[in-house]
């Protein structure tokens, strides 16, 4: 008789129901004080977490795999997971009575990467990005949007190669998760920055995202948008509006509408190029510290920080924009006192588009409205400092308000120094609420009659030792010594006995305890309710605060471009629609700030002449090649971003974008070779630049044999300066000394060098550009420095010599000479002759003479 399936317990079949409803997360399921999870999730949880795997028993024989983590440290526990890439759907318990003996339970959100509102889980430096995508053909829709500020925007293109255009738009963006159809073959490990989540291609369906859009905001058309002829667009909003209502509803409420933008607006910088040029973190590291944004951030604000990171990844393409920003930081470069104290202003101020999000959303603390109310108290001030007769400064803080009834309703709801919680009473102020008002007035009478309790029955009863307390588990009370028990009044009824004590009540106590307790529990609900109309009420003003907020992290921008300009000796660049690039003097921002007290950057000059388009730069490794285009790019970046520049002066006509091929890495996860990445990455290159980009390119070809290596550079070259619609402007670095004959051969290619002095057979690095081609690499000498054995030093050194003797023809190296260096060669006579001997066979003395053979054979000593 076959055995019956064991009983699945109530409350096993209540998570499994739940869990039903949520498979792609891992459930936080209620049980008291902890939030448990079971089977496959508490295996996850206990290796993520580095936690406890232990097991319940669920049924009679039948027990499943467990992990819990406390309730009130889940934030901790949260981050680790979220940083991961994991879902957790949080199921708390619904209502106060049980239903058929069960507590009801159900998810009451859901925490993804890019869902994420908390701060204790937010970084404050930048946004946290949920991006969507739709891809169909060669077109592709992107929206994203940041539920902590309420940004929510959206952008179209179309063209070859669409699937790079939309990495190196999300590569800008760096969300924290991405959502995609589930027919889009992209997979992880695609060069999308941030955790990417395959929803049902469904919900991309057109018709499906139009409805929901104007559902969300009320509308008939998207016209008001601009959004309405844009399909994938459209789908890609649809699809994140669908996603944040099944898994963080309450962040709809801040979405109050989309922005569109267009890639023409910003210079759009690849993958490779933010990588290559360390824009906001650094290659080795993937630290800020040693990035460019390491080198620009004094912000003193996270909206400030946040707008600064923007800034940094869309340099500008409009040459009015650019000198919009740039005569905005020439103001505060040349007002240093009132910089400094703009700057000491600002800093106070506390983070207004999240605090603002969260009173919209409903989640903002007591803390959060002191915060708000302090930083909109300092508003005024700021407005007075920025009282000038300047025109762009007007500009800048054209809709900078104080927010004043926000402010108001501030000063009268919320008192001075509220508990951290609503947990606790006291947060709202006396006055605001009348019904909370009354409470108030009722337990204060008792209140004071307690108070005074301990006095009135000190004089009643003549004990001077007699105290009145209070605790959590008995409640008020009156206390006597046991030396003065026998003295207590008849109406004293015993409450508990310590071991030198007695503690009595009496009803008259008792009844104003009851007033007391229960005001305390009235207080806090009324405080609650009216905490939440007020943010209601708050939310009103949504749209003004987030303004005030953008505008005063613009002057955060403008007044911290400006200071850095100032510490650094930067100056202003001259951005003009012309092509032309004339920098007297650059030098590298990060590189010059790394140098110990003492040392001096060399500065180099970047100047095109009129006819030229390529310049080949040649000379030694770890000469500053690589620094000086480096920096170049980095200064052309900079001057597009309206931003000083580190130079003497500098005249910069405005590229379209900048390209680089910089250092040797593979991509073992897509199976191709070092070569194979280099090879796409030129490809990248040659099919997207234009005759307004700046390439910067790096030893193109070393990947590969030398012949090989050199007829690619060669060929790369020649298309550059050749074909009509390329003639980048390039840099050109090379070991490749034979490339400088294109100068001869091309009338727009000149050839520089990175100038070295050889004294006494020691090579000194000038670190200066100067023009002609280098005749040596010294490539002898770096490894020298780099602490190569000498005798490897002195053999490289000799066979160089032999070579260049030889120019080209074959060469006879030393066949002694080369055995000294060869450690493992592929024959060895002598392992020969062992490999021939039987050791079974040969006696003592055959074996002593064979020695004495090899020794006087083989031996090198005289």
């Amino acid at each position: 008789m076959a055995k019956d399936k064991p009983k699945t317990s109530p409350v096993r079949q209540q998570y499994l129901d739940i869990k039903a409803k949520h498979p792609e997360s891992i459930v936080f399921f209620r049980l008291g004080d902890f939030y448990e999870t079971f089977d496959e999730d508490a295996g996850i949880v206990s290796e993520v977490l580095d936690i406890v795997l232990t097991s319940r028993n669920v049924s009679k024989g039948m027990r499943v795999p467990m992990a819990g983590i406390p309730h009130h440290a889940a934030e901790n526990y949260l981050s680790r997971l979220i940083e991961k890439g994991y879902h957790v759907a949080i199921c708390e318990q619904v209502g106060t009575e049980p239903v058929n003996g069960l507590m009801p339970r159900e998810v009451v959100r859901t925490i993804t990467p890019g869902t994420i509102y908390e701060p204790s889980l937010l970084p404050g430096d930048k946004n946290n990005y949920l991006a969507a995508v739709n891809i169909v053909e060669d077109r592709a829709g992107v929206a994203h949007v940041d539920i902590t500020t309420g940004e929510f925007s959206v952008v179209e293109f179309e063209g070859l190669n669409i699937i790079q255009q939309v990495k190196t738009e999300l590569n800008r963006l760096n969300p924290a998760e991405t959502i995609m159809s589930d027919e889009l073959e992209l997979g992880n490990g695609n060069g999308i920055p941030g955790f990417q989540t395959p929803i049902p291609s469904w919900k991309f369906e057109q018709g499906r995202c139009v409805g929901l859009i104007k559902q969300h905001f009320q509308v008939k058309s998207l016209n008001g948008f601009g959004i309405e002829k844009k399909e994938l667009a459209i789908s890609a909003a649809g699809a994140i509006l669908q996603y944040l209502k099944e898994n963080q509803p309450v962040s709809l409420s801040l979405l109050t509408g989309i922005k569109t933008y267009s890639l023409s607006e910003f210079m759009n910088l690849d993958a490779n190029t933010r990588r290559n040029l360390e824009l906001v973190q650094t290659i080795r590291r993937g630290e800020v510290d040693g990035s460019l944004l390491g080198i620009l951030d004094r912000t003193v604000s996270p909206m400030g920080r946040r707008m600064l990171l923007q800034v940094i990844g869309m340099p500008l393409l409009n040459v009015d924009d650019i000198n919009h920003r740039l005569d905005g930081v020439s103001y505060f470069y040349e007002k240093g006192i009132l910089r400094s104290e703009l700057r000491t202003a600002l800093k106070a101020l506390a983070d207004i588009e999240r605090i603002t999000n969260r009173i919209v959303g409903k989640t903002a603390l007591p803390r959060d409205m002191v915060a708000l109310r302090e930083t909109l108290r300092k508003i005024p001030a700021i407005m007075e400092l920025l009282k000038v007769d300047d025109n762009i400064i007007q500009q800048v803080i054209a809709n900078l308000s104080p927010c004043e009834e926000v402010c108001s309703i501030l000063e009268r709801a919320i008192t001075e120094d509220p508990p951290a919680t609503m947990n606790k009473s006291g947060v709202i102020q006396l006055g605001y609420s009348s019904e909370l008002d009354e409470v108030l007035e009722s337990s204060r009478h008792a209140r004071e009659w307690i108070a005074g309790l301990e006095n009135k029955e000190r004089e009643r009863t003549g004990i001077r030792t007699l105290k009145v307390g209070y605790n959590k588990v008995h409640g008020y009370y009156i206390e006597i010594t046991r030396a003065n028990a026998e003295n207590a009044p008849e109406d004293y009824i015993r409450k508990q006995t310590l071991v030198n004590a007695e503690r009595y009540i009496t009803p008259e106590l008792k009844d104003y305890e009851s007033q007391v307790l229960n005001a305390e529990e009235q207080i806090k609900k009324i405080e609650t309710r009216v905490f939440g109309e007020m943010c209601v009420l708050l939310a009103k003003s949504a749209e003004k605060l987030i303004k005030t907020a953008r505008i005063l992290a613009n002057l955060d921008v403008l007044t911290n471009l400006a200071e850095v300009a100032a510490l650094e000796g930067y100056i202003r660049p001259e951005v003009v629609e012309e092509d032309v690039l004339e920098i007297i003097d650059s030098r590298h921002p990060v590189v010059e700030r790394s140098l110990s007290s003492g040392e001096r950057f060399v500065p180099n000059d970047a100047v095109f002449e009129e006819s030229e388009r390529i310049r080949i730069i040649t000379g030694p490794n770890m000469s500053g090649k690589s620094t000086y285009l480096r920096q170049v790019a980095l200064l052309v970046l900079m001057a597009q971003i309206g931003s000083y520049v580190p130079a003497a002066s500098a005249k910069i006509g405005v590229v379209d974008r900048i390209f680089t091929r910089i250092g040797a890495q593979d991509e073992i996860h897509s199976g191709q070779s070092t070569f194979m990445v280099e090879m796409v990455e030129v490809a990248n290159i040659l099919n997207h630049a234009t005759n307004r980009s700046l390439l910067i390119l790096d030893e193109v070809g070393r990947g590969t044999s030398t012949y090989d290596g050199v007829s690619i550079a060669w060929a790369v070259l020649e298309y550059l300066h050749n074909h009509p619609k390329l003639r980048s402007k390039t840099f050109f670095a090379t070991h490749y000394h034979e490339l400088t004959q294109l100068s001869e051969l091309l009338p727009g290619v000149r050839n520089f060098n990175v100038a070295a002095s050889e004294v006494d057979k020691k090579v000194v690095f000038l670190h200066k550009i100067v023009p002609g081609g280098a005749d040596r690499s010294y490539g002898i000498h770096v490894g020298q420095i780099a602490g190569l054995p000498p005798a490897v030093v002195q053999r490289a050194q000799e066979i160089l010599s032999q070579l260049e003797a030889s120019s080209g023809h074959a060469v006879n190296l030393n066949p002694e000479a080369a055995k000294q260096i060869q450690l493992f060669p592929e024959t060895n006579p002598l392992v020969d002759e062992l490999e021939n001997i039987d050791i079974n066979t040969i006696n003592p003395m055959d074996a002593l003479n064979k020695l004495y053979e090899w020794k006087k054979k083989y031996s090198t000593d005289e």
